[in-house]
């Protein structure tokens, strides 16, 4: 068998970016560099008595590079977006100070507000890094069989239907079902599942998730740049772009006060000299202190440089959040709506109840799930799955009859065996009163019961419920003592609804529901909660969803109605998570407003300094862009890096 390297190129989704040296970031930070060395020439030539003409270089050569970019942003925000903005601020403020001949401090300004932006940009660029870190998640190439041979391709090279062959220690390169091998995948990075999962034939693996031991053979269900990894990087990046209502209220609030600031500097340049006889070049300094303190850089940061955290560190739990709005209706959360199968059950049914009259019950079931072995119904797929844990083999089927809507017929070890609905069996045979009481208590605890009559005459009973999640009660009893209400909407009937409801602890139940009724149901509780999530599978439930204040699609990798349908979307099939992401939201609405309350307050605070104790331009601006600085730190500390750390402690542990 040949193997032929067809391409070790970077796989289609890598991040290709630009060189370096073309980066605006690049060029920003190694201007601020020549600032700095600008100002400290300056000084140095100042010093030692220099000729004049050095001393203005070095000094043009600061403003220069410290204020291009604070220069060429004001300019496009003033001719393209027709808005003023804080650069402009700060380009006024430097330019104010130069013409009263205070050049150094100019400088200084423009130098320090270049390096509060760099700091900025590497801050927040931590955050977006998070997310961009899933593109190395890609391989650079994986190995595909094609008739009788194995091919080394770029994974943009790899087609729908082709076999990927996935060694140990090797990246699922694109999303797939398993077709040969067994082995345990570490699907961290899509679901936030801490622990591996075991994978075998007809299991679905992920792009992006780790083999870590045995081989896989997969069948390519989608192309790699339309697989559940380039979903999640690109709806990420789509959620760090989008604004919440805050961040736009600032951008407003934005326009609105620097034009505010401009004309009361002004007014402040003009009116005292006046009116009250004031040096004008003292007061023209204290201005430009006074413009560039009161500007609200910190304040404007504050609520996208924790939104943008936060939207990443829940990336990493599995958690997609479209954007900061969905942040703070998560915070208000009052009352959750959950779906019942699917998303509170696993949507699998298993037997729970053999109820034998006259055998002992691993004979009745044997008997049970060999009449139910050719039927592909999912009540009797689970029948000879409990016969199968039980290590009972099947008797020789000789005769199979199905009826549809009623049930089977089948001969098995020369018994004339039916198996159906009771109240169609009881048509035929009379219940026998012990079976009639088990039937009744069963039914009550909202089990699906199947009659089983040999040769004409009741034998037992057969019970089936569908399957609980295991972290259904815990993630119930995480919401309500965040003090949320929860409610079930289903359209399974009342008594099953009931049920379900009693074991995981359910505030309110509304069952026999078509769509439009969830729908109003939904409405309903808007209008009295406020509000209101609605988690479910992202498909039937797609109506309920879109209603709800915040829709929440459940185990949603790989589904596409669920990435595009709700707002948040968990990519596991772990319930805990939607209360995790609620305290992640009301701790990025904390982080939030004490970034606001500590902008407003450095902002209060510099005034009050420019006009009691005459703040000289340097401290006004280190004490204004540090406040700036601050306040991002808060989000990327706070939201990303303290979580980041739990996650990793709590990883060693679960190992």
């Amino acid at each position: 068998m040949t193997v032929i390297n067809i391409s070790t190129h970077k796989a289609p989704l890598q991040i290709k970016s630009a060189p370096a040296w073309r980066t605006a970031s690049w060029w920003e930070s190694r201007l601020v560099a020549i600032t700095g060395l600008a100002l400290v020439l300056a000084w140095v030539v100042g010093q030692v008595g220099a000729p004049g003409w050095l001393n203005a270089l070095l000094g043009m050569l600061a403003f220069v590079a410290g204020g291009f970019f604070g220069a060429k942003n004001a300019l496009e925000s003033l001719f393209v977006k027709r808005r003023i903005d804080i650069d402009m601020l700060m380009v006024m403020a430097a330019l104010g100070a130069a013409l009263i001949g205070q050049w150094p401090e100019g400088a200084v300004l423009l130098f320090l507000f270049s390096l509060s932006n760099v700091l900025q940009d590497y801050a927040i660029g931590r955050s977006r890094q998070a997310i961009q870190s899933l593109f190395k998640l890609y391989p650079e190439q994986a190995t595909v069989q094609r008739g009788e041979q194995r091919l080394v391709v770029k994974i943009s090279e790899i087609r729908l239907g082709d076999r990927v062959l996935i060694g140990p220690g090797e990246r699922v390169p694109v999303d797939g079902v398993v077709l040969a091998g067994r082995s345990s995948v570490d699907e961290s990075p899509i679901t936030g599942e801490s622990m591996p999962i075991d994978k075998t034939v007809g299991d679905k693996v992920f792009a992006g998730t780790l083999n870590e031991q045995g081989a896989l053979d997969i069948e390519a269900i989608k192309l790699a740049s339309e697989g559940t990894l380039a979903r999640i990087i690109r709806m990420v990046e789509e959620a760090q772009e989008s604004k919440a209502r805050a961040q736009r209220w600032l951008d407003t609030f934005e326009q609105r006060y620097a034009l505010f600031i401009i004309l009361a500097t002004l007014a402040f340049i003009v009116v005292p000299p006046i009116l009250f006889g004031a040096d004008f070049a003292a007061n023209f300094y204290r201005a430009m202190v006074l413009m560039t303190v009161a500007s609200p850089c910190a304040l404007v940061i504050s609520v996208p440089a924790a939104f943008i955290s936060a939207i990443a560190s829940a990336a990493r739990e599995g958690v997609l959040l479209k954007g900061g709005a969905y942040i703070e209706d998560l915070a208000r959360l009052k009352a959750i709506a959950f779906d019942k199968t699917g998303t509170l059950t696993l949507g699998q049914p298993r037997l729970t109840d053999v109820i034998s009259l006259t055998m002992d019950e691993n004979i009745l079931l044997r008997l049970a799930a060999t009449a139910e072995s050719r039927s592909e119904h999912p009540l009797a797929r689970a029948i000879v799955q409990e016969a199968e844990a039980r290590g009972l083999s099947l008797y020789p089927l000789e005769k199979f009859d199905s009826q549809v809507g009623l049930g089977i017929v089948a001969r098995v070890q020369g018994r004339d065996l039916t198996l159906g609905r009771v109240n169609h069996l009881a048509q035929a045979a009379p219940m026998p009163a012990e079976l009639s009481q088990a039937y009744k208590r069963l039914e009550a605890e909202g089990k699906t019961i199947i009659g089983v009559l040999s040769d004409g005459q009741w034998v037992g009973l057969l019970a089936l419920a569908d399957q609980l999640r295991p972290e259904a009660i815990l993630a119930v009893r995480e919401l309500h003592q965040l003090g949320i209400q929860v409610a079930m909407l289903t359209g399974d009937n009342q008594r099953v609804a009931q049920s379900i409801a009693q074991q995981v602890g359910i505030d309110r139940v509304f069952a026999e529901l078509l769509p439009q009724d969830k729908v109003m149901q939904v409405e309903a509780l808007r209008a009295e909660y406020g509000t209101v999530a609605m988690i479910g599978d992202g498909v039937n439930d797609a109506p309920a969803l879109a209603s709800a204040s915040v829709g929440i699609a459940m185990g949603a990798a790989g589904t596409d109605v669920a990435m595009e349908t709700a707002d948040v979307v968990l990519m596991g099939d772990r319930l805990e998570r939607i209360a995790a992401a609620v305290r992640l939201a009301r701790k990025a609405q904390r982080v939030v407003i004490q970034n606001i309350a500590f902008s407003l307050g450095a902002i209060v605070l510099l005034v009050i300094g420019a006009f009691v104790v005459d703040l000289p331009l340097p401290l006004g601006v280190l004490g204004h862009e540090g406040s700036t600085v601050v306040v991002v730190l808060n989000g990327i500390i706070s939201l990303l890096l303290i979580p980041e750390i739990q996650r990793r402690r709590a990883k060693r542990c679960a190992c």
